[in-house]
């Protein structure tokens, strides 16, 4: 193939992935109902994977903090071969079945605390032997996968199959599986985020003040929110820190006044 035909195929191919998305939404709806109860109750939620899908856990994991102001040991990312297998691979860690829960035991994880395992396979030995302690440990369990009737949904309580099919380079599981597990992720912590209080409207307003360009969108927010001048709205952020505790603070004033 030439380059353009390269990436029209991969287009192509990619094109199928929100459509069997669609088909998984009822298993993610009671897979977020399920974690937000438990989250309610002070409860958190763990991603643990191998290669591609334990890095998807983590970059999901370390978004929720900046995003909607969290905790860091809110929603905790773990990879089979620890921090060194963000960047490189390590030789068999997801053969250890007994990796994920050695890894969440220094959280002390307790039955209010969810697990969510993500594996393209369905059957990655540290995942569906984390799901399985997890479970015995009273912990709710998902799973995200892409094959049907997966290892892991039989061993998870609330799975969640992404049907993928073929991929455009055999077996390159970072592809098509790779995307789907990224946005059943990014619909999980969103959708959960929402339920927990985190957004108003569609505003990210405890969304963590870390740079300048943020800064900046936190005083906007404060500004269509109030419909006041930027100097007022920018004066408030400061004060308070917080896009909510500024809102908040604004109309208690007025509200007196």
């Amino acid at each position: 193939m030439s380059v353009r035909e390269l990436l029209e195929n991969i287009n192509r191919e990619d094109q199928s992935v929100p459509l069997a998305l669609k088909k998984a939404i009822p298993q993610i709806e009671l897979l977020v109902q399920a974690i937000v109860v438990r989250m309610k109750q002070g409860g958190r939620l763990f991603y643990i994977g191998a290669g591609t899908s334990g890095r998807l856990g983590i970059v999901d994991a370390s978004e929720c903090p900046p995003t909607y102001g969290v905790s860091p040991d809110l929603v905790i990312g773990l990879i089979a071969g620890g921090d060194t297998a963000i960047r490189q691979a390590v030789e068999f860690a997801e053969d250890d079945k007994d990796g994920a829960w050695r890894d969440m035991s220094p959280y002390n994880p307790t039955s209010f605390d969810t697990v969510i395992g993500i594996a393209a396979s369905g059957r990655t030995p540290y995942v569906t032997g984390g799901l399985q302690k997890a479970r015995e440990a009273g912990l709710l369990t998902g799973s995200v996968s892409c094959n049907p009737d997966a290892e892991i949904s039989a061993v998870a309580e609330y799975p969640v199959e992404v049907i993928t099919g073929p991929e455009f380079v055999t077996g390159s599981t970072r592809m098509k599986a790779g995307t789907a597990q990224k946005l059943v992720l990014n619909m999980i912590s969103t959708a959960v985020m929402v339920q927990l209080g985190h957004v108003r409207g569609n505003k990210m307003v405890d969304m963590q003040l870390s740079n300048h360009k943020l800064v900046e969108r936190g005083t906007r927010m404060i500004m269509d929110e109030l419909n006041i001048a930027e100097g007022e709205a920018s004066a408030l952020l400061n004060k308070w820190g917080s896009v909510r505790k500024a809102v908040d603070f604004y109309r208690e004033q007025h509200a007196r006044d």
